[in-house]
């Protein structure tokens, strides 16, 4: 299968395309990065399949699976698509303007494989003393959730130019305030998650709900809350006001306790946001049109001045166009961006899933009192969440 350029396209990686183009001199490495956690998002899934089970609740101890390093290096089947990295070991070092050159890993088995592939000899297994020897511009922390919080403020107190931490992003408010202020205090951008939102046909969106191609925006409705996966939270410039929620669920089996209900947010502003499972992803409505991402696929309805009076009319959707997979590639690329100077802030921010997860505890609250209203900011900072998720 042929493998796919990953830079080649500025409609896929805004900027990175010239930095692609073959000249006869490599180009300068303008970023050293390093990172911190050599697990599933950290390098293997890039060079181990992966099995179907899942952490038990607060579980932290998963082994080294088998690795067949002779093995094609990508294992994912996305025809058209191969070849874009999953892990963010591999994006980081396929950037043609970064360097990747550290590794921070409890389990020395994964730091020798790390080392191994991309030819390291700077390898830890103390985060702290990699980021204090190696005087990083990037930082990804791929740990477990309970370590990305402290090893985030760590990162930005020890001078790192750009942080990305994979979701979830942490437990709790207390948690999430640090990570914000941390990096807000020093200006560091702090993307949070590979998530869809990375991609940037939602910048494309954002560009045309601000232009008013929609006319104003009034509402936004998505299936859930998903504070460390969701959408909907990049669409918001406002502040949240309250909440109201039903239908929670104790915590399942798994471990998780995220938000299984459905509600609303109101902001300040006024604008509503619809939680309802069965919702589109994403749908943004406005008083003259609307956008909708659903099944990794925008859509963008009009309206037109049409014979029996004016109607709402899908038209094409600008490029780019959503295409999968979206992995660590574009989160990277964000941060990249703002260090660049070409985009103000990360689309998947620290400061957006912080937001999401206080509107998401707060939902928790609001169904626990029987769907009453609760009011933001929250008081109590150490309420948070519990995940049952892989990593």
């Amino acid at each position: 299968m042929k493998r796919r350029n990953l830079f080649a396209g500025a409609a896929l990686l805004p900027g990175a395309a010239a930095a692609a183009q073959s000249t006869a001199t490599p180009p300068k490495k303008k970023y050293r990065a390093g990172v911190i956690g050599l697990g599933w998002t950290g390098l293997l899934y890039d060079l181990a399949e992966r099995g179907g089970d899942k952490f038990n609740v607060d579980d932290v101890n998963r082994p080294t699976p088998k690795l067949d390093m002779t093995r094609r290096r990508y294992h994912h089947d996305h025809p058209g698509e191969e070849g874009l990295p999953q892990s963010y070991s591999v994006a980081l070092a396929e950037r043609p303007d970064v360097e990747l050159v550290a590794g921070a890993e409890r389990d020395p088995k994964r730091l020798a494989i790390f080392g191994e592939r991309f030819g390291l000899k700077a390898l830890y297994t103390d985060a702290i003393e990699m980021m204090r020897k190696e005087q990083l511009d990037i930082v990804a922390v791929c740990t477990n959730t309970k370590g990305r919080s402290f090893l985030t403020v760590k990162a930005a107190e020890m001078g790192a130019k750009g942080i990305v931490a994979e979701k979830p992003m942490c437990h709790t408010l207390a948690e999430a305030d640090a990570m914000v202020k941390a990096c807000a205090d020093r200006k560091i951008p702090l993307s949070a998650g590979a998530i869809s939102t990375t991609h940037p046909s939602f910048g494309k969106a954002k560009q045309l709900v601000r232009e008013g191609v929609i006319g104003e925006l009034v509402s936004i409705e998505t299936p859930s809350v998903g504070a460390q996966h969701q959408n909907w939270a990049y669409f918001l410039d406002g502040t949240i006001a309250w909440v109201s929620g039903l239908g929670d669920k104790p915590r399942r089996e798994g471990g998780s306790d995220e938000f299984a209900g459905q509600g609303m947010a109101v902001t300040r502003e006024g604008l509503v946001i619809h939680f309802r499972p069965g919702a589109p992803r994403v749908r943004l409505s406005g008083t003259k049109g609307e956008i909708t991402f659903d099944h990794y696929h925008w859509s963008l309805k009009v309206e037109l001045e049409a014979p029996g009076g004016r109607q709402r009319v899908e038209t094409a959707w600008p490029e780019p166009q959503f295409v999968p997979p979206y992995h660590a590639v574009y989160t990277i690329d964000d941060v990249v961006a703002c260090l660049d100077g070409r985009m103000d802030g990360p689309k998947n921010s620290g400061r957006r899933v912080a937001m999401a997860l206080e509107v998401e505890v707060a939902m928790k609250e609001s169904s626990r009192r029987g769907g009453a209203k609760v009011e933001l900011p929250l008081a109590d900072r150490s309420l948070g969440l519990n995940y049952d998720w892989f990593r």
